[in-house]
């Protein structure tokens, strides 16, 4: 098999322990062929002639070979026990490397599942093949190859017998073996399911209670449970029964075994003690053949467990590091793209011919609708994928031509999708970047979270659990930002790092990047435009292309694009707070169903709106209920699902800051025809129908233009 090539190759670095196994091993297995041999010499030598001397000798023979016998055994147990700790060591030290030096297009193919089960249970199949099934598998093959030839030089005839009987031994368990495989096989990707199916509940437990789905869980992990039972239960019987085969091979044996024997003796061709110890040598060798058999279940096992591993090692990085990697100069580096296409997969291209140049210590921002292509952009300056075509460059040097250590000690990437790591606030703030305390204090301030950890019981000795998952958003968005601050990036890469905070830390933070700017190359991702309108240069991004770019002044005078984002966006008050909000008059005029209503009766309109927050994961529409609001979206972003016929959801928009949903319902009492759910903290204005409806009674004219508004809307 493939994988015992490999495991002898993965033995080379440690040959003084192997060769002190094979040479343990050696002994031992001679000392078990010796043993029965000797009862032909103490019965024909020793006991038929009455030769005392004989029997002494014999005797002293044995006692010595059991004494060198027993000190070979510990010694190979400390031989294998170090030889197959250092190999598994290696090869898991191995994988996890691998798994560090593999780009994002790696973790989108093999879930978390995937890789923890190549950790825990292939890794343990293949440690037990090292530690017990390998070294038995010699032992036991040259017991039975020295055994055999100790049985020739016995009795010649008997020993063919046995041989040709010996076969059947292995013919059943060769006609099993491809039904264990995929037996195993089947049962390993079961195990997968049901592992990212605990990983999914773990990590989604809020989502899960808010949305009433653990009935839907459950039933799932009733599935995946019968699934692992089902084929748990194959893997056991067609393991067993490859392990009762060879037993009932052995039985036979050992009936033409006594049957030809005593012929041999009858007609004076074979002695007593020949036979004795041909016997007790034959149940050895016969007893090792059987262990052989018994084995295959093990090592299909285990080879299907060491392929599995062998396909994550075999994966390439998307991204790898060039052979003789560039560091990038300590000077403030400059951004630029040349004629960059990029996509996802072969069929889609999310970046077309992308063309831009930021100056050193200037603050640029990428900005445009949802599926633009101005976060495809930032990952790119990140290297986190290479270009389809043309350069992604900082300073003068191609990312490609980077080393891996270099660009990461200059460039330094916020999220909005913020992990910390299981451990206390002060770790995660470190990270090894070698600064005081002071500094960390006084990262935590500019981030505006000092305060916060201070008033917790254990300040920054307080433990972060799940990933984050026991801070609110907010408060793992700051920690990340000082994080950041700390390892003091010569280019900062933020993408939509203000949408889970407050007004007043928004605002801090804008206020933070403002004095970084000149020390630091900044490159923010952003929907929220009033938070980059003072950037030195903004990139318009539209259908994967840069629109337009310049000075927010220089877009709005010639930018019609960027200049109906900033007109959906503006007109919206929000309380420091973030828990009040309002609506100007001439931004409520501006929506198609209000536009030409008097500015009296908008005032009218403008006061029955009533602001709403809501979290991350939390629906606030769901598809089939019955609509009785219309909402604006004043901060925040949303996803809109709809339920496809297998059941399942599929994400058809992205809804931001100034876009609105469910106005039909200020008319028609009709099903929601898609869920809306928030993507992070938000705050909405809402109108109720009722309310609304009350508001037309008064003004029948309202209605009669909403109707007709509404109706060519629909048409």
């Amino acid at each position: 098999m493939r994988f015992i090539g490999t495991l002898m190759r993965l033995m080379l670095p440690y040959k003084a322990l192997g060769w002190m196994f094979v040479l343990c091993l050696l002994v031992e297995v001679a000392y078990a062929a010796a043993a029965p041999l000797s009862l032909k010499y103490m019965v024909d030598e020793a006991f038929t002639p009455r030769n005392f001397h004989a029997f002494l000798v014999i005797l002293l023979l044995l006692l010595g070979g059991g004494l060198l016998n027993i000190g070979a055994s510990f010694g190979g147990d400390y031989a294998l026990g170090n030889l197959g700790g250092r190999m598994i060591r290696k090869l898991r030290i191995d994988l996890f490397t691998h798994l560090q030096r593999q780009s994002l297009p790696f973790y989108q193919h093999y879930q978390i599942g995937d890789l923890v089960t190549r950790f825990s249970t292939d890794m343990n199949a293949v440690e037990r093949v090292v530690r017990v099934a390998l070294p038995f598998f010699l032992k036991e093959a040259l017991g039975v190859v020295l055994g055999l030839i100790l049985l020739f030089s016995i009795e010649w005839k008997l020993t063919l017998a046995m041989l040709a009987g010996s076969t059947l031994m292995f013919v059943g368990p060769r006609l099993m073996q491809r039904r264990t495989e995929t037996a195993n096989v089947r049962y390993k990707e079961a195990q997968e399911r049901f592992t990212n199916t605990i990983d999914e509940m773990v990590k989604g437990h809020k989502t899960i209670r808010s949305l009433h789905l653990q009935e839907r869980f459950q039933e799932r992990a009733r599935k995946q449970a019968h699934e692992l039972f089902s084929f748990g239960l194959n893997v056991h019987l067609a393991g067993s029964l490859m392990e009762r085969l060879p037993l009932m091979a052995l039985l036979l044996l050992n009936g033409i075994m006594i049957g030809f024997g005593g012929y041999l003796i009858f007609h004076d061709q074979m002695t007593v003690g020949g036979f004795m110890a041909f016997f007790t040598l034959f149940l050895s060798v016969g007893q090792s053949g059987s262990s052989l058999s018994f084995l295959i279940p093990n090592l299909i096992d285990s080879s299907i467990s060491f392929r599995r591993i062998r396909d994550v090692l075999d994966q390439p990085p998307s991204v790898p590091e060039a052979p003789h990697p560039l560091a990038l100069p300590p000077s403030l580096p400059g951004v630029r793209m040349d004629e960059v296409t990029f996509g996802y997969s072969e069929e889609t291209e999310q970046l077309k011919q992308v063309n831009l140049r930021i100056a050193p210590g200037s603050y640029a921002a990428f900005i445009g609708t949802s599926g633009s292509g101005k976060s495809t952009a930032l990952q790119l300056l990140s290297r986190f994928y290479d270009p389809r075509q043309g350069t992604v460059a900082i300073g003068e040097h191609d990312l490609r031509t980077v080393s891996e250590a270099s660009l990461r000690n200059t460039v330094t990437l916020v999220t909005q999708d913020t992990f910390l790591f299981h451990t206390t606030i002060r770790d995660n703030l470190l990270q090894g970047s070698g600064v005081s305390e002071e500094d960390m204090i006084e990262a935590a301030k500019q981030a505006n979270i000092h305060e916060v950890i201070a008033g917790w019981p254990d300040g920054y000795d307080t433990m972060v659990h799940h990933g984050g998952g026991s801070l609110s958003g907010g408060e793992r968005q700051r920690i990340a930002i000082a994080r950041a601050l700390l390892r003091r990036p010569k280019l900062l890469l933020l993408d939509e790092v203000t949408s889970a905070l407050d007004p007043a830390t928004e605002a801090d933070i804008n206020g933070l990047l403002e004095r970084l700017r000149s020390k630091t190359t900044i490159v923010a991702v952003t929907h929220r435009l009033a938070s980059v309108q003072h950037a030195d240069c903004i990139y318009v991004f539209r259908d994967g292309r840069i629109a337009d770019s310049g000075t927010h002044r220089e877009l709005l005078d010639r930018s019609e694009l960027y200049r109906s984002l900033w007109e959906k966006q503006f007109g919206f008050h929000l309380s420091q707070d973030g828990l009040h909000a309002t609506v100007e008059l001439e931004r409520l005029a501006k929506f198609p169903f209000f536009e030409g209503v008097a500015l009296p009766l908008l005032q009218d309109i403008a006061s029955l709106f009533a602001t709403e927050t809501c979290k991350e994961g939390e629906p606030v529409v769901s598809e089939g209920e019955q609509g009785n609001k219309f909402y604006m979206i004043v901060r925040g972003k949303f996803e809109v699902l709809k339920r496809m016929e297998n059941g399942a959801e599929r994400r058809v928009a992205v809804l931001q800051d100034g876009d609105h949903f469910g106005e039909i319902a200020l008319l028609h009492n009709i099903p929601r025809t898609a869920t809306v759910k928030a993507l992070g903290p938000s705050v909405l204005l809402s109108l109720r129908q009722e309310a609304f409806h009350r508001l037309m009674d008064e003004h029948p004219n309202l209605k009669l233009a909403l109707e007709r508004i509404l109706l060519t809307r629909i048409g």
